[in-house]
């Protein structure tokens, strides 16, 4: 009883699935990806072990089309099922069993397809793959348009609870924790499409913050404070990134600048100062450092 999209980024081969329903916890139920491989959305009366299984006969040489059937064939209640796959070429299947409750169906376009059961309306599918197709915006986006576009239309007659959404490299890297580009889940909200975008917000944030550590780490260290401030933008509300931020300002020689964001994460919370002693212990900003910090820190200080 869901609305989904799959869907592999021409540009890009990542793989994604979004989700939402009136059900607690759909994340570890519906979507399904595997980096090089394909993904897959398993839902209605769901069968979960289609999502494994999809991409076990996917990463086997199955097109789309072909684990599709292999997954009808080895089930009892096809009638009951919705699942959705897409391949590493892009291929795309899907299936809406003839016992599930309507309003139900599904729309395949090129490289993704739509599908959804137990809605207000049976004009679900087609308007979220317009609203997919005419996004100009990153996978993640894209998906989210659709799942909006869902919504629009009146979404699950139930009401609303989770969503999840999860995207995957087109390109294995042999290291699967580095595969999983996205992988978000909202449990059980009364908004959760709202909660889910703000979440991937927050998610493009440390992202930049993450790219940043990247060029620190390669001694760039103008493109990583450019970084930096990026990641403030995108999250402001983020005390932590503020953080980092300040600290890696402050050993750039921007001492003023990096505590201005240091105190203004310690003004929310004051464990921040205890954090930079504990830095300090192993060793991870020198002494000296820390003593430059808490000096402007201190209320003395009009500075900051």
């Amino acid at each position: 009883m869901t609305y989904s999209i799959v869907a592999r980024d021409k540009t890009t081969g990542e793989f994604g699935v979004a989700v939402q329903s009136h059900y607690f916890q759909v994340g570890p139920v519906v979507p399904w990806a595997l980096a090089g491989v394909g993904a897959v959305a398993t839902q209605s009366r769901v069968n979960v072990s289609f999502g494994p299984l999809g991409l076990d006969y996917m990463r086997a040489g199955y097109s789309a089309e072909q684990a599709l059937r292999a997954l009808l064939a080895g089930d009892s209640q096809p009638d009951v099922r919705q699942v959705a796959l897409v391949d590493g070429t892009g291929n795309v299947a899907a299936h809406t069993g003839a016992k599930c409750i309507p309003a139900a169906g599904h729309r395949t376009g090129d490289g993704f397809s739509c599908q959804a059961n137990l809605m207000e309306k049976d004009t679900v599918w087609d308007a979220m793959c317009n609203a997919y197709v005419s996004a100009d915006a990153p996978l993640a986006e894209r998906m989210l348009a659709a799942l909006d576009a869902a919504e629009g239309q009146g979404g699950d007659i139930r009401g609303k609870q989770s969503a999840a959404m999860l995207i995957v490299s087109g390109t294995p890297t042999g290291r699967s924790w580095e595969d999983r580009i996205v992988d978000l889940r909202v449990e059980d909200a009364s908004d959760p499409l709202v909660e889910l975008r703000r979440l991937l917000h927050i998610k493009r944030a440390y992202e930049a913050d993450s790219a940043a550590d990247r060029l620190e780490e390669g001694g760039d260290k103008d493109a990583a404070l450019h970084k930096r401030r990026e990641a403030m933008v995108l999250a402001p509300e983020m005390v932590e990134l503020r953080f980092w931020s300040g600290l890696s300002m402050a050993e750039a020689g921007r001492l003023d600048e990096g505590c201005r964001l240091i105190a203004e994460a310690a003004a929310k919370n004051q464990r921040w100062i205890e954090t930079i002693r504990r830095l300090v212990a192993v060793e991870r900003i020198t002494a000296e450092l820390a003593d430059a910090i808490e000096a402007r820190l201190s209320p003395a200080s009009s500075r900051l």
